[in-house]
Order: structure tokens, then C-alpha cells, then sequence
């Protein structure tokens, strides 16, 4: 009896994968479907997917539902069945319409759970094939790797007399990409018959909404247009990645980043060109490139930006001219994009409403301290003080009002709720103390 732990397996699994991939970069892997409907790999797929949580598919499965009176196990064998006798069929996409700070929305697809596990049981299988194969100024959805390291990869470059930056954005990347050029570029790597199909039916998955009338419809645009991928589907990160190689490796081996001296940051859909002195030129070629891999350039939000007299926004920072406070020097560096601090505030506002006076106000300032924590672990280069000051200052304000409210007590609490009081009484995470903390740690 084998008692080594799923994890293990598959993690010897991977690490197999990878060294051949590594070894032998035009190897085409020809014996993979089998590895996907393994029981060791499905199990930690779905403990990778119930850790992401998430909500149910169109087939209204929840986590909970499978798990009762202890039937993932069985659960997980009829899946590897049905994934081995060739039955399994995915499920149409639910989807659902997220604000965006612009007042429109975007799709998010939410497979059902049953196709999540899949996907990400193929993603265990390829991302090892296909991770040594991604280029290094690729950042995102890899691992060790994070849009931070994207962020210090521009300031890099930067220091380094970059200083023409060719701000680019694609007009709805994930829904553009073309399903026969990215199919190409799975089967550059991958012969199984059966991997390729059932990546290619995830493409072409049935897009389910639901309107303000309980009315259902089904749509099949990407079957006939024969482009995107689904948004919220586990599998998208990778595919979309992969085609983004294309580009990325184009521009240095077509000899762009060597004729114009210009270098490439990418992060998912986003890039930008850091140029010495070229920044016209790279911008045409760039435009030509993406009509090629039939992508969309978004003409008024790709601009050329010249440092340090202009700035750029990269993953939420705002990149350009700043000012020691001590000498007073300028520099080149990154803060908090005005729109990312406000974004924090409208949060803070959000949960400090009237309304919310039901709740115990431990449990306010647990959900302030994480929704703090986590943006000040994330907006942590260069100078971030201000920003930091603004977000305190505001849930401070905006606590002091909640507790007032709740307790029925006039005025605004300034004197009740004093800012130490605050901190040390009702435990209100300081950011200031943050900030300390992450310079010890970058010392």
C-alpha cells in the first residue's frame, strides 16, 4: 500500500514534467491525458480550487454539497471515470457582471465546480511544461513570481536610463485571443489528441446568464467567433500567458529589443516598453506586432510617456519624479496610484455605513485590519507614507462615527475614541507601523 501523501505525488509528478521539458525544449509530450484524471492529481486540484473558494457554477454545486456525509471521495472517482471512459462534457459558464472604478462592468465566468477541477488538474499537468518555456519578463501567474517583481522589474529599468515608456493596454485581451493560434501554441508542446480537445471545448464552453428576471440565456459567441477565453476559468491564466509568449518572445527574436534598445515588463494583459530614446519606433512596432497576433491595441489609453517630466500607472503604481523629504532630491520611484489609495477609502467607507451598526465591533475592525493589511502589504515600494496616512486618518475618522452611532452617542467621538484609544483598546491595525516593519524587513 502506497501511503505517500497526494501532495507528494504529484509534486514528484511536476518536478518529472519539468525536467523533461526543461532537457528537451522541442519535446512534444504525447502521454498526458492519463495523468489528468489520476486520483491523486484531481484530489489536490479540488483542494486547490475549495481553498480559492468561489461561488457555484451553473449546476448550483457548492463545496459543502459535495463534501456531505463524506462524498468527495466518491465524488472524486466517478470524475476520474467519467474523465477516463471519455463522458466527460463541461458544463456551460456562469456569468457575472463586475463593477469596474469607471462605472462600467466586466464578465467574470464561473465554471461549475466539476469543471474547475479539471482545469486545474490540467493545470498541475501542463504548467510545469510550460513554465520553462514562458520568458523572464513574463510575471504574472507563476511561480516565485508577482506583480511587485513586475513593478521593481520597470524601476529597474528606469535606473538604467530607460526613460521612454510605452504605456500600452489591449483592448479586452482575454476575449481576443484567437482559439487556432493559441491551440498552435498548446500543441507546440503537447501531441495528446485527447489534452487538446478538451482544452479547446473549455474555449468553446456556453456562456450562461441570468437576468433581473430569473431569465436564463445561453450564448455561444467564443464557439463562433473562435476567440477568448473564459474569464474566471482556472485555465485561463496559463492559456493566456502562453499567447502573450508570443509577443514577448517575438519582440526579442525578430531583434526589436536589440535594434531599438528597448525592453519588455508583461504582466497578464499588461505591458509596457521601457526605450532609450525610441519610443515612436517601438510603439509602431508594437502596433504591427499586435494586428499580426490579431489583438486589439486600446488607442486612448496607449500613450508614450517621456521621464522624468511625466509619470506612467503600472499594476496600480504611479511611476515617476519624486522627492526625498530629507534633501530634498528628485528621483525616479514608485507610490500608491491616486486611484488605488481613493479605491481604499471608498473601501473603508463601504464597511463603515450606517447600516452595518449591526455587527460586533470586533468584527468591523477585523474586516478594516485585513482589508488594511492586505493593501499596505501590496502598496509597500517607494514612499507610500502619505498614502498610508490618508487610508489611517480615514478609517480612524470612519470608526470613530461607526462606534458613536452604534452607542447612540452625540458628536463625532474625538475625545471618547482618541486615536491611541483606538489603536491599542479597539485593536485598529496601524499603518505606520506597517510601513516600520517593511523597511526592517527590506534592511
Amino acid at each position: 500500500m502506497n501511503l505517500e501523501p497526494p501532495e507528494s505525488k504529484v509534486g514528484k509528478l511536476q518536478e518529472a514534467l519539468r525536467a523533461k521539458a526543461k532537457g528537451s525544449p522541442s519535446y512534444r509530450f504525447y502521454l498526458l491525458y492519463d495523468k489528468v484524471y489520476r486520483r491523486d492529481v484531481l484530489y489536490v486540484a479540488y483542494h486547490r480550487c475549495r481553498a480559492n473558494r468561489g461561488a457555484p457554477g451553473v449546476d448550483g454545486q457548492t463545496f459543502a454539497d459535495i463534501e456531505k456525509d463524506g462524498g468527495l471521495s466518491t465524488w472524486l472517482a466517478e470524475l476520474s471515470e467519467d474523465l477516463r471512459k471519455k463522458t466527460y462534457e463541461p458544463q456551460p459558464v456562469r456569468r457575472k457582471w463586475i463593477p469596474k472604478p469607471d462605472g462600467k462592468k466586466r464578465p467574470l465566468g464561473i465554471p461549475a465546480i466539476r469543471d474547475r477541477v479539471v482545469q486545474m488538474a490540467m493545470v498541475l499537468i501542463l504548467e510545469p511544461i510550460f513554465e520553462t518555456d514562458l520568458q523572464p519578463e513574463q510575471y504574472a501567474y507563476r511561480p516565485e513570481r508577482s506583480a511587485l517583481d513586475a513593478v521593481r522589474a520597470v524601476h529597474g529599468l528606469l535606473s538604467q536610463g530607460y526613460r521612454e515608456v510605452v504605456d500600452a493596454d489591449l483592448s479586452g485581451y482575454f476575449d481576443s485571443i484567437p482559439h487556432s493560434e493559441l491551440m498552435k501554441s498548446v500543441a507546440r508542446r503537447v501531441s495528446d489528441r485527447q489534452v487538446l480537445a478538451l482544452i479547446k471545448s473549455w474555449l468553446e464552453m456556453p456562456v450562461e446568464e441570468t437576468d433581473e428576471r430569473g431569465v436564463k440565456t445561453r450564448t455561444t459567441t467564443n464557439r463562433d467567433e473562435g476567440t477568448g477565453t473564459p474569464q474566471g476559468a482556472v485555465i485561463s491564466p496559463l492559456l493566456s500567458n502562453l499567447y502573450m509568449r508570443r509577443f514577448v518572445l517575438g519582440w526579442k527574436t525578430l531583434g526589436h529589443e536589440r535594434r531599438l534598445d528597448a525592453k519588455l515588463v508583461n504582466y497578464a494583459d499588461d505591458f509596457v516598453i521601457c526605450c532609450r530614446g525610441s519610443g515612436v519606433q517601438s510603439m509602431a512596432t508594437m502596433r504591427d506586432m499586435m494586428a499580426k497576433l490579431k489583438l486589439t491595441v486600446n488607442e486612448t489609453k496607449t500613450r508614450l510617456c517621456r521621464l522624468p517630466e511625466e509619470t506612467f500607472t503600472f499594476l496600480g503604481y504611479t511611476i515617476g519624479r519624486c522627492y526625498s523629504p530629507k534633501t530634498g532630491r528628485a528621483y525616479i520611484g514608485t507610490y500608491p496610484a491616486e486611484k488605488k489609495v481613493q479605491k481604499m477609502i471608498d473601501s473603508i467607507s463601504a464597511c463603515t455605513e450606517r447600516k452595518t451598526t449591526w455587527q460586533d465591533p470586533e468584527e468591523l475592525v477585523g474586516t478594516l485590519n485585513r482589508k488594511m493589511r492586505g493593501w499596505a502589504n501590496y502598496f509597500c515600494l517607494g514612499p507610500v507614507s502619505k498614502a498610508y496616512d490618508r487610508v489611517s486618518r480615514h478609517a480612524r475618522q470612519r470608526l470613530r462615527r461607526w462606534l458613536c452611532r452604534k452607542y447612540r452617542e452625540n458628536g463625532w467621538g474625538a475625545d471618547r475614541y482618541s486615536d491611541k484609544r483606538l489603536h491599542e483598546d479597539w485593536s485598529l491595525i496601524d499603518l505606520r507601523k506597517v510601513r516600520q516593519n517593511h523597511l526592517r524587513a527590506n534592511a
